[in-house]
């Protein structure tokens, strides 16, 4: 019975995948355990970023909504999105805020794109909040990851890119603040 589990596997050994509270791991190998009498396979996932291993059975990945990188398409989306007219909502800063890491937690790398294009602040602007600069990092770092994964640089590479993008197109958007 145990055999045809093991045909299923959505991810190998090597893998790049994407875990919605942690961003980009690579599977490091396929684990059995028995646990309570059970046996049970595991992904084993490394995070260089949080120094992190996490051990995730196979039949939870759905659940989790663990999935491989992005799609070429997806992320030519997410890049788009960067250039986009920033939305900034005009309710309190703490629901907003529990928004934004709605949306960084969720793994979408669309919504995070949309948190990174929102929280940025070109340089001739008034500073940010501490709470907003650790979301916008938050953000651009779990973007900038999966960038780098899929196009093979890393991480500061990847986010120098993005940072690029987003200074090309905020600042028509923050010319005129009165129009708003």
């Amino acid at each position: 019975m145990a055999s045809n589990a093991t045909t299923a596997l959505a991810f190998a050994v090597g893998d790049y995948v994407v875990y919605p509270k942690h961003g980009v791991g690579r599977v490091m190998e396929l684990q059995n355990e028995e646990i309570a009498g059970m046996q049970l396979e595991l992904y084993v996932l490394r995070f260089e970023k949080e120094r992190m291993t996490l051990r995730v059975p196979t039949n939870k990945v759905e659940s989790i909504g663990m999935r491989k990188l992005s799609s070429d398409k997806t992320l030519k989306e997410a890049m788009e999105t960067l250039k986009g007219k920033p939305k900034v909502k005009r309710t309190m800063w703490s629901r907003r805020a529990q928004e934004y890491e709605a949306k960084i937690n969720s793994g979408e790398i669309v919504l995070i794109a949309e948190v990174t294009r929102d929280l940025f602040r070109p340089e001739d602007q008034p500073e940010q909040s501490y709470s907003e600069r650790q979301i916008f990092e938050a953000a651009s770092s779990r973007l900038a990851r999966e960038l780098g994964a899929m196009e093979e640089t890393d991480e500061a590479t990847a986010l120098e890119k993005i940072l690029e993008v987003l200074r090309e197109h905020a600042p028509q958007y923050y010319d005129n603040p009165d129009e708003d």
